[in-house]
């Protein structure tokens, strides 16, 4: 069987301790996490990319340049970081947030 690979980027994230922040606050993390996935969803965006898929708490875009997704990741981290800055270290939605470049196989688009 012959395989389409390309060179991409790829940036994973996903929320730390999500289930205990929603075993503590089910709906506010809910909307907390949607206004925080719709922000980097817009700074993914404006990066001209879009997001290949959300899974819950997760989020996986790719981009065609390591140095792109790189300052795109950055803007979303001090994004985050000013949102969380006045909730307690307890209450933050706070993304981890993974970078891979290599060949990927290209299947269903």
């Amino acid at each position: 069987m012959n395989v389409t690979r390309k060179l991409a980027a790829i940036v994973y994230a996903d929320v730390a301790g999500h289930s205990r922040l929603t075993g503590a606050d089910e709906e506010g993390t809910h909307k907390t996490l949607s206004v925080y996935l719709d922000a980097i969803t817009a700074r993914i965006e404006n990066h001209d990319r879009q997001v290949l898929h959300y899974a819950g708490d997760a989020i996986l875009a790719e981009f065609a340049s390591i140095v792109t997704v790189l300052t795109c990741v950055i803007d979303v981290q001090r994004d985050l970081a000013a949102r969380n800055k006045d909730i307690t270290e307890d209450h933050r939605v706070e993304f981890r947030i993974g970078v891979n470049m290599g060949d990927v196989i290209v299947d269903r688009g």
